[in-house]
This record gives structure tokens, sequence and C-alpha cells, in this order.
């Protein structure tokens, strides 16, 4: 184990925000799932949404589709229970949604610190990957799931799914082509995101080797079984020796208001494949 996990702890104690910090204690330390939740209801509104900087990029208090978007793939690659946590979500969302399916974002997020590339939407507009994690917790609507249905018809094809040439992005089509369970030529569709996912995951550069394990989170996942044999080993073996001196994964933009969850991240996929704990 080339790796310090101690140093590790010590860099998300020491910078993390506080929710990253009761993540690390829930995944690794036996902290309180209850506390954990408590802290992220901190960051809910009264609407059913979530704001309040809970996404690093966009610090607006009020409700926006990023928050829940990220809280909802934090949830699902740490397998968090939901509990409470997404009382009134779905609501929230379908009355974001213009006629076409797409999200709104509140005027007021461009109010606030946002990172220049989500300037012109004022954040996310695709209801992809949010209802279909909303669906995996058994919290979509069957209104909301038949909007998103509409959208994705006329934004994607298989054809258009294996188009993508970023890892990172290909949770879009995951998220949503994974979860919904009736839609024309879905198989069509599930096999072009595997096989975009696996084609991006041979070419993954040396600054996104820990975006593979999004998709790959265990030896036995469907996408770890895709992939070329020993490739998730190859990746995880160049992680270990990329922890820099003050214990911390560096996010593959260079972001430090990302190093705190890219370290969980390293950190989750040595565990899960026998490498730590």
């Amino acid at each position: 184990m080339a790796f310090d996990p101690e140093k590790a702890r010590d860099y998300v104690y020491r910078n993390g925000t506080l929710f990253e910090r009761a993540l690390f204690a829930w995944l690794f330390d036996g902290g309180c799932l209850e506390r954990l939740w408590r802290i992220i209801l901190c960051y809910k509104n009264p609407d059913g949404g979530f704001g309040h900087g809970l996404e690093h990029d966009l610090k607006a208090p009020q409700s926006n589709p990023l928050a829940l978007e990220y809280l909802l793939g934090v949830m699902k690659h740490s397998k968090m229970p939901a509990g409470s946590l997404l009382d009134g979500a779905a609501d929230w969302v379908e009355a974001q949604m213009d006629e076409r399916g797409a999200l709104r974002n509140p005027p007021e997020t461009r109010d606030y610190p946002l990172e220049w590339w989500w300037r012109e939407k004022g954040g996310q507009t695709m209801p992809d990957s949010i209802v279909g994690n909303l669906m995996r917790f058994g919290c979509a609507t069957p209104t909301l799931i038949e909007k998103t249905k509409a959208w994705a018809l006329n934004h994607y094809t298989p054809e258009k799914v294996m188009e993508n040439q970023w890892l990172f992005m290909a949770y879009h089509a995951f998220d949503f082509f994974f979860a919904v369970d009736d839609f024309p030529k879905l198989a069509d569709f599930q096999q072009a995101t595997v096989d975009n996912i696996v084609t991006c995951a041979i070419a993954l550069p040396e600054n996104q080797l820990d975006s593979l394990f999004a998709f790959a989170p265990a030896p036995d996942s469907m996408i770890a079984r895709a992939l070329p044999a020993g490739l998730p080993d190859r990746c995880l073996d160049s992680l270990s020796g990329a922890q820099q001196d003050e214990g911390h994964w560096l996010d593959q933009h260079n972001l430090p208001q990302w190093y705190s969850m890219t370290t969980i991240n390293v950190l989750l996929a040595f565990k899960r494949y026998g490498r730590w704990g």
C-alpha cells in the first residue's frame, strides 16, 4: 500500500467542508449516518430543493438543479440510504421543467459565486441524471419520469451517446438509461452507454483516473466486468502513487475545492477493490 490513509484523513478533516468530513466519517470511521443526514438537510430549502453551495461550483443559496444532481450522485456512489432527504425533491424538479423537459435555474444563481463554465446557463439544465437517480431511490413521480423520457427521446440517440469523449460526462446517459425500465430501444441505449464508457476508459488521461470508479465502483460491477482485464488495477496502481504530500489527490482540473471529495472517492475505490481497510 503505497498511499498513506492517515495523511488522507488528516487532509479531509483539515480542509473539507462539514458535509465532506461527515461523509468521510460515515464511510471510513464508523461515523453516524443520522448526523450526516442532519448536515445534508442544512443545504435543503423549504421548496424541496437543495442549494447553499452544496456543489462547490455554484454557491447560491437558492435551490438549483446542480446541487440536487451532485447530492444524488454522492448518495448513489457512497450507497447512502435516502431517509427523508429526498422528500419533496421530485415535485421540486418537475416544477423547474420547461415545456421541453429541460431544467430552469433560478436567475439569482448569477448573483453569487459561480464557476465560469456554468455562467451561460446558470447551472445544470439536463434532467437525465437527476431523474434517473431519483428513480433509483424510489422517489421519482410517474409524471416526472414521463417528462424526462420525452426529453431524452429528443436529445439522445445511441449514436449521440457514443459521441461523448470525456468519461466524466458519461454519467448523464449512465444514470438515466440504467435506471429507466421502459424506453424505446432501451437495450441499444444501454449498450451504447457501456461501449462509450469502455472507449473513454481505455483512453483515460492520467489526471482523470479516479473518474473511472464512478462507473466501476467495485470489481463485480457491470462496467468493471466490461473493461479490458486489469484496467481498474492499473488505474489503482497509478492512483496509489499520486497522493500529494499534503495527503490528498488532485481533481482533474486542479481545483482545490474538489480535493477533499476526490480524496474520498479515491479512498473508497481502494477500499472496494481490497487495497485498504
